[in-house]
């Protein structure tokens, strides 16, 4: 690979958030390339895809609310402009969420939690037993249900393609201003400098990527990366998920459905938390689980208890195919908000922007990430970003400084 001299924005990384701020700066006229070895084969590539800022709200993460809530609002723009450039479907789906209490014990955990969530404003109503029994019948009785109506879901494997698809379309007839085709790099980044007013890139085969700005959102990758990252050091940990993947098998449906699952559920299963995805093509998401331990790979345990806690709250699961176990680290911060803001850079002049530290809120925030890190990289000479007051306030809670 020949060192390039064309004026390009360079972007490490290309799980979700990666994409869609790719994205959004090609829609801004930037000329994009984006370097990964394997693209959308991390963290991203195992998420569910819940878009829930009410039912993700724990207790002492409220600092998060915020982020989540104005993350949230900007999915139909975003998901809009995708659909003018390519007819590759987005993988999102309004069908709403439920939260379940599977045991009176479990009970009084949610309703904790749901006094928080509506003492924050947020839409939680309990739902009767017949209630629930008419909206989902094939799910097992439960101690207490509530509806979560705006909490929906995307799948953040066909948004990736469908992001793909787009920065590589032409978009000539209907985004006149948008910057070239991106240009892809199979390369891992081994080091970052500035260098006469521009940004310096070493892959990890020695060669050298020459752009005017970059955007790192290597996940846990970042501390690895030598020059500017190893500067700014950032307080990263790998948080390991077992996510599970079935499949209805047709003999479990009765004529005319698709899904013995029309909603999302997320559910206290013997203090356990567990959550269910339905797909609109049949499949089916299962996880929640959470290790800081020194297993990389899969956690059988951790298998186990999802598979007993999903067919607790949904029987027909002991039935299903079981199709994929997949289990990925996630980049967890201390305080849990991620890190987005300025590392290097003078007036715009060789910008040098991170974002990383998303742990397991990275598909619900990827809008706002996107938005506010492309317009950091989009500031004029003169430091204008378009940035309003409230967007200033996001970034200063997840400032890479605080």
């Amino acid at each position: 690979m020949a060192e390039s001299r064309e004026s390009r924005t360079a972007v490490v990384g290309a799980g979700v958030v990666g994409l869609l701020t790719a994205w959004r700066l090609r829609l801004a006229g930037h000329a994009v390339t984006i370097i990964d070895p394997a693209p959308v084969s991390g963290a991203s590539y195992a998420a569910a895809g819940m878009l829930a800022p009410i039912s993700e709200v724990q207790y002492g993460q409220q600092e998060l609310w915020p982020l989540m809530a104005a993350s949230r609002t900007e999915y139909p723009e975003l998901l809009a402009t995708l659909e003018q450039a390519t007819t590759t479907p987005t993988g999102y789906l309004e069908n709403g969420t439920l939260l379940l209490a599977a045991d009176p014990g479990d009970r009084a955990a949610v309703v904790d939690l749901v006094d928080l969530q509506q003492r924050h404003g947020m839409q939680v109503e309990p739902l009767t037993s017949s209630a629930l029994r008419r909206r989902e019948p094939a799910l097992a009785p439960v101690a207490k249900a509530w509806d979560v109506p705006s909490d929906h879901q995307v799948d953040p494997r066909q948004l990736a393609r469908c992001a793909t698809a787009a920065l590589s379309a032409d978009l000539s007839g209907t985004f006149p201003e948008a910057g070239p085709a991106a240009q892809w790099v199979a390369a891992s980044v081994t080091e970052i400098e500035r260098e006469a007013g521009r940004v310096r890139l070493t892959t990890g085969d020695g060669h050298h990527i020459q752009a005017d700005k970059a955007l790192l959102v290597p996940g846990l990758g970042y501390n690895s990366i030598g020059g500017i990252p190893q500067r700014h050091p950032l307080h990263l940990r790998p948080v390991h998920g077992d996510v599970l993947r079935l499949r209805v098998r047709p003999s479990q449906l009765l004529p005319g459905e698709s899904h013995v699952l029309s909603t999302t559920v997320r559910a206290k299963v013997g203090g356990r938390s567990v959550y269910l995805v339905p797909r609109a093509d049949g499949g089916l998401v299962v996880g929640a689980s959470s290790r800081e331990d020194d297993l990389a790979d899969t956690h059988a345990g951790s298998v186990l208890e999802l598979l007993e806690d999903a067919a607790t709250v949904l029987p027909a699961v002991r039935e299903m195919q079981l199709e994929e176990i997949t289990t990925r680290a996630r980049p967890g911060t201390p305080d849990d908000r991620p890190y987005l803001g300025l590392l290097a850079g003078d007036e715009g002049d060789g910008a040098v922007v991170v974002s990383t530290g998303f742990s397991r809120h990275g598909i619900l925030l990827a809008p706002l990430a996107a938005r506010l890190a492309a317009a950091l990289l989009s500031g004029t000479k003169s430091g204008t970003t378009g940035l309003n007051d409230t967007d200033q306030q996001l970034l200063e809670a997840m400032s890479p400084a605080r």
